[in-house]
């Protein structure tokens, strides 16, 4: 009787491998110029991605700036 479960769940699975498969395959996708599916910068690629303060210092930096800079 074990041989005749284990062929039946073969059988089965082999059906709905197929099923599934078919499916895809006359599947229509629409292709649209939209948003890019992947950003063009990564979080790793950003001040925040490693650790940092995502402001600017550019403002603070020409207030403080010394006086022999000039």
């Amino acid at each position: 009787m074990a041989v005749t479960d284990w062929t039946l769940s073969v059988a089965t699975l082999s059906r709905m491998e197929r099923d599934r498969y078919s499916f895809d395959e006359e599947r229509e996708v629409q292709l649209e110029d939209g948003e890019p599916m992947l950003p063009e910068q990564t979080r790793d690629d950003t001040d925040r991605g490693w650790g940092e303060r995502s402001d600017s210092r550019d403002d603070w930096l020409r207030e403080e700036r010394p006086p022999h800079w000039d």
